[in-house]
């Protein structure tokens, strides 16, 4: 089998990929622009991608294709519709990031809260040893304790993080972004509730047509000015410019994001004016990522090469 990879960095160059190597006759590319898929995977009998589209536009020429796997859960790069047409096999990774994305979130809570990245400037530019008294509180924090959190999205990634703000002190509150949950440990509301009783929401939930700007100006306009969110979901979960204008006219207290509408941020993103982190506090579409999180997705990944191999259905989406 011709196997080719077309983002092997897209699991960091820290995580090996060797267990891929003995599975048949691989290729790899650290990256690869979207004009030289189809190039790539001319002569492929299996593709390995995370974030390339994968479409007829792509793949019309790459007549041995019979397996797709993704570096990812989301497959939403993937032409899926076109993939069962031709009898292309699709295949994710599941639940390897729910450990780590959960801990991005309460991080990116807690550092939001009490304004880490402040407090660290403060001690490392020589402020504090320049002063004389022992302590400082030039930003106000808050606990966790006895505050509402609010989850939009309770999957595996919502519970998990409903557990950790539970042990923290907080009671749980969730909206099925689905309306299908079945979850019975925390107590279920709708949206409008939600936004108006959570001092936390963090947003868990897959991108759809549902959720799609979910978290709009209408949205921010009902929650608590004291509130703060978290986005370790999909970017286009929320509206750019209204939580841009939320945070500037102080309908909220603060945001930690972890996802934008387009990645790479973009130099025009507005949210980019806002300076102080005690406000927004970003980080570059990490949550995902611990070395344990992405040594499994690579491991699972050839697991689920593996299995094709010997005729046997694993993780498959199609």
């Amino acid at each position: 089998m011709k196997i080719v990879v077309l983002d092997r960095t897209s699991v960091g160059e820290d995580v090996s990929v060797e267990c891929m190597k003995s599975l048949g006759d691989i290729s790899f590319y650290n990256s690869t622009p979207n004009e030289l898929i189809a190039e790539r995977i001319e002569d492929a009998d299996i593709v390995v991608a995370n974030k390339n589209l994968l479409n007829e536009n792509t793949m019309a020429q790459a007549k041995n294709v019979k397996l797709v796997c993704q570096f990812a859960t989301g497959y939403d790069n993937v032409d899926i519709d076109y993939c069962k047409k031709r009898g292309i096999r699709v295949a994710n990774v599941r639940n390897y990031s729910t450990a780590s994305v959960a801990q991005h979130t309460i991080a990116l809570a807690l550092s939001v809260l009490e304004n880490m990245p402040y407090y660290d400037e403060y001690v490392k530019s020589g402020a504090y040893s320049a002063q004389e008294r022992f302590t400082h509180f030039g930003k106000t924090y808050y606990e966790l304790d006895g505050k509402t959190w609010g989850i939009i999205g309770m999957g595996n990634i919502g519970r998990s993080v409903a557990k950790i703000a539970e042990a923290l002190g907080c009671k749980v509150i969730f909206y099925s972004a689905s309306g299908k949950s079945t979850c019975t440990d925390y107590e279920q509301v709708d949206f409008d509730a939600l936004l108006a009783r959570s001092d936390v929401i963090s947003l868990h939930c897959p991108l759809s047509d549902r959720t799609r700007h979910i978290m709009n100006g209408a949205a921010f306009d009902k929650m608590k000015e004291t509130a703060i969110l978290i986005n370790v979901a999909r970017g286009a979960v929320v509206d750019t410019q209204a939580l841009y204008e939320a945070l500037k006219e102080r309908k909220i207290r603060s945001a930690g994001l972890d996802v934008f509408e387009k990645e790479p941020m973009t130099a025009d993103n507005p949210l980019k004016e806002l300076k102080d982190t005690g406000i927004l506090q970003l980080t570059p579409h990490m949550a995902w990522g611990s070395i344990e999180a992405r040594t499994r997705c690579v491991t699972e990944t050839c697991k689920n090469i593996e299995a094709f191999l010997q005729g046997q259905e694993r993780n498959l989406v199609v």
